[in-house]
């Protein structure tokens, strides 16, 4: 069973905040990281660049800390 969602209200009774419990928290930041990664892949495969393999960035990575 759901518990009931509790607001905090200021002095006009006004709801300014919600409290929820931690396995609800961390649900939805976990769902929130999904959503991100998400959105910054559909941005990569919008822009048309051409994917880089991970082993290569990392060695232009390391290769521009070397130059530096």
């Amino acid at each position: 069973m759901k518990e009931p969602t509790q607001f905090l209200t200021n002095e006009k009774g006004e709801k300014i905040a919600v409290i929820i419990g931690i396995a609800e928290y961390e649900k939805l930041l976990e769902e929130l990281e999904e959503l991100w990664a998400i959105r910054e892949l559909e941005e990569a495969n919008a822009s048309g660049e051409v994917p880089v393999p991970f082993e290569e960035a990392i060695e232009r990575i390391e290769g521009q800390r070397i130059l530096k």
